[in-house]
């Protein structure tokens, strides 16, 4: 059925305008003045701002890790998403040394298919670029429209890859069209001071932070921005936390480099001291790269102000503090690494960003759509409103306020790092391809609606690089 969205302002990336919006057959197919409403559902967007759907560059839903699984999966992590705005996710694929790389992705295949009420992609983590490896990539590139791959420079005893892994990965990517992401901490010096914590009696929360220091974070961030250079590919850095690693970025993309970085909600609002919170509460907040001091907060804002760091991911990896954070409490390296953002993502950014300044409207579509779309070969289908774009829309209050809770989320996690934080604007009514996912702030979506999305190869030429000189600090 056809719809029309009227009387609302519509915001771009670039623009702010008051238009009227035709939907039909899941794409936007008019914007304008007075538009033949005959035979369509007529939608009242008095009031509100419509956005483009939020783009998630990065979700890890139903994840194995430390001998546990995310508690989110991809029904109840997707429904969350949408509830905060969120129409399109790209999770990570996890490959292992007995799989071949399509076996791996057909396992996130079956995870996703008939559960997913959003549309969704994957990123494929490399862990070993052997010769099976790096000859069947091109066809997973291909086959599957997987055109980016997720190298960790960190977690020694699970992910770690070494830096001929990470150089044979960056020329792949090159040869390839693909984009290659990098967890940026030094795994092997992070595994000596963790061992050395445990050895000396250190078991609490606290020293997950303190084993995992700003440096290793800033060092392996150089470290991959030069093996990037050096094969003249392309890297996104994820989940950036300070100033060492948010300065290597700047300092890079201001030689030309071709580097992008995000950071993700709980680094521009919580800080270190969380993991201090007594009765192990502070296992809440474990997570890697840690939380870090506060006045890091101020450089990450600045970066995302200044362009140089271009999107905010929910990095959403929930792990139940009851039972499942528990496993970690006599030893703070067992604690499963991950928090739930991924319904808060969207509502927090504008809140904290646009409401207080820090950041334009216009600037938080980019961060919040745009440049995930277009790093990541899903614009201009995703990402904004124009005409022959998917209709994904959000219709959004932006003086509606409300408070953070586990009570009232709808993740599959019984905690909000976030609690009874009070954000102003909201989610009302969010569209994907035109349907009704929520409506008045009610689930109305379908299992496994959600689509799969091939995306295009990397392409330079839709995001651009800054060459002007900058410290964050």
């Amino acid at each position: 059925m056809k719809k029309i969205i009227t009387n609302g302002t519509i915001v771009t990336a670039t623009d702010k305008f008051e238009a009227d919006i035709l939907i039909e057959d899941e794409k936007i197919v008019q914007i304008g003045y007075d538009l033949n409403s005959d035979g369509a559902e007529v939608i009242d967007a008095t009031g509100m701002y419509v956005f483009p759907g939020g783009v998630d560059p990065h979700t890890h839903l139903d994840m194995p890790f430390n001998n546990t699984v995310t508690d989110d999966d991809f029904e109840t992590g997707t429904i969350a998403a949408a509830y905060g705005g969120t129409t399109s996710i790209v999770d990570f694929c996890l490959s292992t040394p007995d799989k071949t790389l399509k076996e791996a992705v057909q396992t996130w295949h079956e995870k996703a298919d008939d559960k997913a009420v959003i549309d969704y992609g994957f990123h494929l983590m490399i862990n070993d670029a052997n010769d099976a490896v790096l000859e069947e990539l091109p066809q997973i590139i291909d086959s599957e429209g997987i055109t980016s791959l997720k190298i960790f420079l960190a977690y020694k005893k699970e992910f770690q890859a070494d830096d001929k892994t990470l150089f044979k990965t960056f020329v792949t990517a090159k040869e390839s069209g693909a984009l290659v992401m990098v967890h940026c901490e030094n795994g092997d010096v992070i595994d000596y001071l963790v061992t050395k914590a445990l050895a000396e009696g250190h078991t609490e929360p606290i020293y997950h932070a303190l084993t995992r220091p700003p440096q290793a974070e800033g060092e392996a961030t150089g470290r991959a921005i030069e093996l990037a250079a050096m094969a003249d590919s392309q890297l996104y850095v994820v989940h950036v936390t300070c100033a060492e690693a948010a300065n290597k970025i700047a300092e890079a993309r201001a030689k030309g480099y071709k580097v992008w970085g995000e950071t993700c909600p709980q680094y521009l609002l919580l800080d270190q001291t969380d993991l201090e919170k007594p009765d192990f509460e502070g296992a809440k907040y474990v997570w890697s790269p840690p939380l870090r001091e506060k006045w890091n907060q101020d450089v990450l804002w600045n970066a995302l102000k200044a362009g140089q760091l271009q999107t905010l991911g929910s990095d959403q990896c929930s792990f139940n503090f009851n039972g499942k954070k528990q496993l970690g409490r006599n030893d703070f390296s067992k604690i499963p690494n991950g928090g739930p953002f991924i319904e808060d993502r969207f509502s927090v950014l504008y809140s904290e960003g646009v409401k207080k300044g820090r950041i334009t409207l216009n600037q938080f579509v980019d961060i919040v759509s745009t440049q995930a779309a277009k790093l990541f070969g899903l614009f201009p289908q995703k990402g904004t409103i124009a005409v022959g774009s998917d209709a994904d829309i959000v219709l959004f209050d932006p003086n509606k306020e409300r408070v953070i809770s586990a009570e009232t989320h709808h993740m599959n996690v019984d905690y909000s790092a976030l609690e009874g934080m009070k954000v102003v604007g909201e989610p009302i009514s969010v569209l994907v391809r035109g349907e009704y996912v929520i409506k008045d702030k009610q689930f109305v979506g379908k299992q496994g609606s959600g689509k799969y999305l091939k995306r295009k190869k990397f392409n330079q030429g839709e995001v651009e690089i800054d060459t002007v000189p900058t410290t964050l600090s």
